[in-house]
């Protein structure tokens, strides 16, 4: 039987078995994922971790509702627990300060932490990321409103997703369908986000007067024609904070990760070393 590359070590943090990946030594980078349906740190992070964990301590979490990491009875989706099982899983591994790595939702997530707990974290590179008000984009409501079927996610991924739809085929497809409906999983993520969903945009920004206070080092990416996120979040995000600079892919949707990814990986992994 083969092993899923997805199931990775397992920490209590916050109280919750948590489910990363781990590789590498060196100096931590944190990777945080995105907020799509069936999403792991794997299925986000499977192509950056092996170009990052040559230099670096590589740990790629699941978030609190997603993928493998433990639900718990009564689990309250918010960027205040979401933060604070972070927070818990660094504390968990005695990282007491780490640079960070955030798709999307898990940009959103990596701001938080910064502008909370300064002092854990080191650089940020930041992909496609949320946390600053933007109007609600029909592609972030059609993921966010996901409803499991394979017709659902092959529409939401090609439409959404990637620039160049020759990159997802039927398998991908019906591997992250699968993904989505394993017992518990669209349980919690159809209470991450429900309509009407302007709200969970708001609930995810960290006040731009913070922002424009943080000193990190900051590496800000996007696709210039994402979809989701849109890309004046991250111009926005250039403009408050001072030791940012800006890299936009042309012919790119939100998956840079996989749809620049050796020019992403070299982007990053030169970013974090220099």
């Amino acid at each position: 039987m083969m092993s899923n590359p997805e199931i990775g070590k397992t920490i209590k943090a916050a109280g919750r078995d948590t489910n990363y990946l781990e590789e590498g030594s060196g100096a931590p980078i944190l990777l945080l994922h995105g907020s799509g349906p069936g999403v792991t740190g794997y299925a986000n992070w499977r192509l950056t971790i092996p170009a990052l964990s040559a230099d670096f301590r590589v740990l790629a979490p699941d978030a609190m509702g997603f993928g493998y990491t433990e639900r718990l009875e009564g689990d309250v989706y918010t960027l205040d627990n979401w933060v604070a099982h972070t927070i818990g899983f660094m504390d968990a591994l005695d990282i007491e300060k780490a640079s960070f790595l955030g798709n999307s939702f898990g940009g959103a997530l990596t701001i938080a932490i910064a502008s909370r707990y300064p002092e854990r974290v080191d650089r940020m590179a930041l992909m496609g990321a949320a946390g600053l008000v933007f109007d609600l984009t029909e592609s972030l409501d059609k993921v966010w409103g996901y409803e499991p079927s394979p017709g659902y996610m092959g529409e939401m991924m090609r439409e959404c997703f990637a620039y160049d739809k020759s990159i997802i085929g039927d398998d991908l497809v019906q591997s992250r369908y699968e993904a989505s409906v394993r017992p518990g999983y669209h349980e919690s993520y159809s209470a991450m986000f429900p309509a009407p969903r302007q709200r969970h945009v708001a609930a995810l920004c960290t006040p731009e007067d913070k922002i424009a206070a943080l000193t990190n080092r900051t590496l800000l990416v996007h696709g210039r024609e994402d979809l989701v996120i849109p890309l004046q979040s991250s111009i926005r995000y250039h403009h408050l904070i001072k030791h940012s600079e800006l890299h936009v892919f042309g012919e790119c949707g939100h998956w840079t990760q996989i749809e620049q990814k050796d020019r992403f990986n070299t982007l990053v992994r030169n970013f974090f070393l220099s």
